[in-house]
């Protein structure tokens, strides 16, 4: 297979890169790097080994995405480039890289060439977080981690930034402090001892498998590791186990080590394709992460809100090993299509908990999934942004992925996906299906179209006239393209109701008792002490999505009977808060204190949000005082929920 067919994107270029990859296409880069603690910015170089795809003439010049970064000298198969020169700058697309080719140098079709950038990142790189010591666990050493999706690897080097390109890498970084990346370690090996903060170490990596330039990720740190029993043995086999700093190991490991093999197996099971990358690790980083994980090749990078203490989140790593096949492997073209990501992912990872706990545990993840997805919707209509509901988004030249970051392409992907299961008959019917999409276009990018055509194929070769019949039936310009708040189908009649009942007639209890004292007198820590989470967190769903807000004696209630406001698991305590600032004030001082620790922006902006509906004053003021602990990605997205950016 060519090494560059990836690159034989859809008809409409990715419009979120200034690189010309449709000319010269990357097919591997070498990272040589030192990390500058004491300034806090990336040093050192990017050899881009790249082949000419330009159908006719020379190759005159190669451009790259760059975004806050200080380039040095620039070569080209050797040769001293002096004349390279940034195009103006986008606010979220950053500045193109022009290095023009010597006129003596001439590349047609198929030619390699090597560029070499000497480069630096800068303060304002948004793909880095830096912590100081005081912001860690163990309080002593600082802490770097990075977040590159959808467009941020520009700003940690120059590259063609764009999901379409994907090309292998290998990498050197020199560092005081342990250093990972999306990458297998090849030295020190993750065993040997390493004493943190004293001498300059040397850590080499590689990754032999074709990824996009937003999957290249490092973190750096007091960090410490330990494994899970259940990987597999042999050739084609794979380890798995945690990565964090050592005052949370135990933690960490307690509580995703019964699952995660089980999850990897699980997966490679329904997909028909095993695990293909060596080694399944989560990194447990410091709370300011804006994910909740990010399915980082070999190295899922996770929140802290995920040590529920009970394994109540460990879904989350379901849908991070997911991506492990749809996202990682098979990707989409661009971000118009990341449905083709998210939608696959969450898709796998509510099969997963069928397979693993059964009908009812995938019908409530739907249940939980659909809430989500209805809120995206709402916000979208309330901004007068229709085109952000879609499935395939409409970007207007210029527009920043990160602004149409929603549920959406998780859940009515998902949903999208669970429909055509039932009307293709059935889960045993669709998991044929399944195997020959990841078999066909794993390690490729691919649009909705070259997604649509194959499943056409398919079912043309396995179901005949009949089942292309069903398909002509489907209504694909309201699932791909419909706005607005309903899907095209009412799938949410068939969800496995059965784990939600109980919920439901909790919250039914309670919206039935109203602020009557006798009637909530009657309530009582046992109603839930048998729920798993996601049953409380639809209980506390429903409570929201009653026609008015709970009263506050209510309220006050609810959290004196369950303490969900001090609740250990965060996607309960933030659900409380929004029950509680819909009804008023009473919570604005606890929800502005609960929300200064938690960087996830699943969690910071869904508080600040409706902190700022009761006490914009309040919002904009804990946000100032603290804006320095979040992550740059969610201290902008922040700012433009509480009005603060232009």
């Amino acid at each position: 297979m060519a090494t560059h067919h990836q690159a034989q994107a859809p008809a409409k270029p990715d419009h979120a890169t200034f690189s010309n990859y449709l000319d010269v296409l990357t097919t591997h880069f070498d990272l040589d790097w030192e990390i500058n603690w004491k300034d806090q910015i990336i040093g050192g170089h990017v050899l881009l080994e790249m082949v000419v795809l330009k159908q006719d003439g020379v190759l005159d010049e190669v451009r790259l995405d760059t975004r806050d970064v200080s380039v040095g000298d620039i070569e080209v198969d050797g040769v001293s480039i002096k004349d390279y020169k940034f195009g103006e700058r986008h606010d979220a697309f950053g500045s193109v890289l022009h290095i023009p080719i010597p006129k003596t140098m001439k590349y047609i079709k198929d030619d390699k060439l090597s560029v070499k950038v000497t480069y630096s990142t800068t303060k304002n790189c948004s793909a880095l977080g830096w912590l100081t010591a005081e912001q860690t666990s163990g309080g002593k050493h600082p802490y770097l981690y990075s977040q590159s999706q959808a467009i941020h690897a520009r700003s940690l080097f120059p590259c063609q930034d764009t999901p379409s390109v994907k090309s292998t890498y290998s990498a050197t970084v020199k560092s005081t402090l342990p250093v990972l990346l999306s990458a297998s370690r090849i030295s020190p090996r993750p065993e040997e001892p390493i004493e943190p903060g004293k001498d300059l170490i040397v850590f080499k990596f590689n990754q032999p498998i074709k990824i996009p330039a937003y999957l290249v990720a490092i973190a750096s740190g007091n960090l410490a590791y330990k494994a899970f029993k259940g990987g597999r043995e042999g050739e084609k086999g794979w380890s798995t186990g945690v990565w964090t700093e050592p005052e949370n190991l135990d933690a960490a490991h307690w509580e995703f080590s019964e699952d995660t093999a089980n999850f990897v197996k699980a997966a490679e099971k329904l997909t028909g394709r095993p695990y293909v990358w060596g080694s399944y690790d989560v990194l447990l980083l410091p709370p300011a992460f804006p994910y909740g994980g990010m399915e980082n090749p070999q190295i899922t990078f996770a929140t802290p809100t995920l040590l529920a203490g009970d394994r109540s989140l460990v879904d989350v790593i379901a849908h991070e090993i997911s991506h492990s096949w749809f996202g990682n492997e098979i990707g989409c073209a661009d971000w118009s299509h990341f449905w083709l990501n998210e939608g696959f992912t969450t898709y796998l990872e509510r099969l997963i908990m069928q397979e693993v706990h059964g009908p009812a545990a995938r019908g409530l993840s739907y249940i939980i999934g659909k809430k989500a997805m209805d809120d995206s919707l709402k916000e979208y209509e309330e901004a007068k942004l229709p085109r952000f509901q879609r499935l395939v988004v409409d970007y207007h030249d210029g527009e920043d992925p990160d602004d149409a970051f929603s549920s959406i392409p998780y859940n009515k992907g998902a949903n999208f996906l669970l429909y055509l299961e039932q009307t293709m008959g059935g889960l045993d019917a669709f998991l044929p299906y399944i195997h020959s999409y990841v078999d066909t276009f794993a390690g490729l990018s691919i649009s909705t179209e070259q997604w649509r055509e194959h499943l056409y194929a398919f079912w043309k070769k396995h179901g005949g006239h009949q089942a292309i019949e069903k398909l002509d039936a489907v209504d694909w310009d309201g699932w791909l393209n419909g706005e607005g708040l309903k899907l095209p189908v009412a799938i949410e009649d068939t969800y496995d109701t059965s784990l939600a009942d109980l919920a439901f007639d909790l919250a039914a209890r309670w919206e039935h008792a109203g602020s009557d004292p006798a009637k909530l007198s009657e309530f009582k820590k046992s109603d839930i002490e048998k729920f798993e989470g996601d049953q409380t967190v639809v209980f506390l769903e429903k409570l929201q999505s009653g026609k008015k807000p709970m009263g506050v004696e209510a309220v006050r209630r609810l959290d004196e009977v369950y303490g969900l406001s001090k609740a250990g698991n965060a996607e309960l305590s933030s659900r409380f808060f929004e029950i509680a600032l819909a009804s008023g004030d009473e919570y604005a001082k606890d929800a502005a204190h609960w929300v200064t620790d938690k960087g996830r922006m699943k969690f910071c902006r869904t508080i600040y949000r409706a902190l700022f509906k009761v006490t914009p004053e309040l919002a904009i003021k804990t946000f100032k005082a603290h804006s320095g602990f979040y992550h740059p990605i969610a201290r902008r997205m922040i700012e433009k929920d509480l009005g603060l950016l232009a």
